[in-house]
């Protein structure tokens, strides 16, 4: 059982998260794979982020990519009289909004902005460009958390790109422009290196340590715990397969899921039936057994996703569970686990 509205301060940058915040894709009406995972509209997602803040949500995070601004704006529109010290607000630079016609800037949608395209720049000037449009977006004059943010799966961009990004960022926070930096990605091996060069404070790893996927516990996780860097974990039902009725077609890895990880799903699927637990509620719930992870930042496309989101991190767990999720191979054998022998004290 993980209290999903507990505080945890990020170091020593006064940021302070709640363990469940909530991830700012679906909020955009983005829509994965074929059309399996779609996100909502305008006033359902301003509704949502209202409903997340009664619960006491008070982590939110977004990027200029989610929906080409639309994440942003909805965000701005729904905290926009809320104090600003109460909540922590995280954003991405790496990419920047181009209008698609700049002779019609007229909006499409009820959020207000125009068509955009997408283009990746991780230069100095492409930060502070990113950062400027999203501020505006947002409505704020500074954000908390700023993360540098990479598709990964392409292969496509240098250490060296990222490293002028982190550079930028960094002297961002040195001026007060932003609180904490760190990255958001989904693969952990040019993290790690940008770990080991920078003094992040806080990592957004996404889909890579979950109970699909332990792939960053033998080597990332140790590396950020050594050296006090903290974790949000974002896609902890890996684009929604442990989230999903696994006889439909799912996603994994914001494509269409092979049939491999699908058996694997459904393995996991099983050992929790057997010990009555929801297969959502151990994948919320299993990165916390890491003392270096502070908190998971979930989607949801309803407000019933949401609430159902809040009500399984507080589900009982029996520690049976994770250990025969290990004697079938499904967790690696040295992976901590909530409440077991191997959690450590949180920060």
């Amino acid at each position: 059982m993980i209290d999903p509205f507990e505080k945890v301060t990020i170091g020593n940058t006064g940021v302070v998260v709640t363990r469940l915040g909530l991830g700012g894709a679906p909020l955009s009406g983005m829509i994965l794979a074929d059309g399996i995972f779609g996100g909502c509209g305008y006033r359902e997602a301003l509704a949502l982020i209202d409903r997340a803040w009664e619960l006491g949500i008070r982590y939110f995070d977004t990027a200029p990519l989610y929906g080409e601004g639309r994440s942003e704006v909805r965000y701005g529109r729904a905290l926009g009289e809320k104090s600003r010290e109460s909540f922590a607000l995280s954003t991405k630079v790496g990419r920047i909004l181009v209008p698609e016609n700049r002779d019609d800037l007229e909006p499409y949608s009820e959020d207000g902005i125009p068509r955009y395209r997408i283009e990746f720049d991780y230069s100095a000037v492409g930060v502070q460009a990113s950062l400027e449009a999203s501020l505006e977006r947002l409505r704020l004059e500074a954000v908390d958390l700023l993360f540098v943010h990479d598709s990964d799966f392409s292969g496509q961009h240098s250490d060296e790109a990222f490293t002028v990004a982190l550079k930028e960022a960094v002297r961002l926070r040195r001026e007060g422009t932003v609180r904490a930096v760190g990255m958001g990605m989904n693969e952990w091996e040019s993290t790690g290196r940008m770990v080991e060069r920078f003094d992040l404070d806080f990592v957004l790893l996404a889909g890579r340590y979950t109970l699909l996927d332990q792939s960053a516990l033998p080597e990332f996780l140790p590396l950020c715990h050594d050296r006090g860097v903290q974790l949000t974990i974002g896609g902890p039902f890996n684009s929604g397969i442990l989230a999903r009725d696994l006889d439909q077609p799912v996603c994994f890895d914001y494509r269409r899921a092979p049939e491999e990880i699908v058996s694997k799903a459904r393995r996991l699927r099983a050992v929790c039936d057997r010990y009555d637990v929801d297969l959502r509620a151990a994948a919320l719930q299993f990165p916390f057994g890491h003392p270096a992870v502070a908190s998971i930042i979930p989607g949801a496309v309803s407000v019933a996703e949401l609430e159902d989101n809040a009500r399984l991190m507080q589900a009982e767990i029996p520690d049976g569970l994770w250990e025969s999720l290990k004697f079938e191979g499904l967790l690696l054998a040295q992976a901590p686990t909530p409440g077991g022998q191997n959690m450590q004290s949180r920060r």
